[in-house]
C-alpha cells in the first residue's frame, strides 16, 4: 500500500476548527529514512505504522491496529519527544483535509495534510493554506520527534 500526501502550513488567523478534534500521541521506534516505525494512540484506538522510503510525495505505508495497552508500553520505548497534536478534519471542494494543531514540544505549529489518489492529482487550496512543505523534511512527524518545532 502507498501513501500519497501533500503538507501545507496553516494560517491560523484564517482557519478555525469546524468540528471537534481528536487527540493523537505518537512516538517513533525507528526514524531511519528507509524505514520509519511509528506507534500512535488516536482517541480510543492505537496503531503501529511502518513507512518506507519515499519518492517525492509517495511512499509505502502499512498500518495495523494494536491494543491500546501495547501502544502505551511501546510509547515508553520511543524517542525523547513524542509528537502530540489534535487532529481536525475539514472538507474543501470534495476533499478531506486533516489539520494537525501540535502541542507540547511542537506547540505553535499547525499543518494541513491531504491524501491523494495520484501524485499528479489537482487540488484546490483552501484560503487558510499558506506555503507547501511536502518536501521539507523538518515538517515530517518523525523529524519533529527528534528536533521539536519549539527548538528551531
Amino acid at each position: 500500500m502507498f501513501e500519497i500526501e501533500r503538507k501545507f502550513l496553516v494560517d491560523t488567523n484564517k482557519w478555525k476548527p469546524s468540528s471537534m478534534g481528536e487527540k493523537i500521541v505518537q512516538g517513533y521506534l525507528s526514524t531511519d529514512k528507509k524505514r520509519v516505525v511509528r506507534v500512535r494512540t488516536k482517541g480510543e484506538k492505537a496503531y503501529l505504522t511502518i513507512k518506507g522510503e519515499g519518492e517525492g510525495i509517495k511512499r509505502p505505508e502499512f498500518e495495523y491496529e494494536i491494543p491500546v495497552n501495547d501502544a502505551l508500553q511501546l510509547l515508553n520505548l520511543c524517542a525523547e519527544f513524542p509528537v502530540e497534536k489534535t487532529r481536525y478534519t475539514e472538507m474543501h471542494l470534495g476533499k478531506v483535509w486533516e489539520i494537525d494543531v501540535f502541542d507540547n514540544h511542537n506547540k505553535g505549529l499547525t499543518l494541513a495534510e491531504i491524501e491523494l489518489n495520484d501524485e499528479t492529482e489537482e487540488i484546490g487550496l483552501p484560503e487558510w493554506v499558506k506555503e507547501e512543505v511536502s518536501f521539507d523534511k523538518r515538517y515530517y512527524n518523525a523529524f519533529l520527534s527528534q528536533f521539536p518545532y519549539t527548538k528551531w
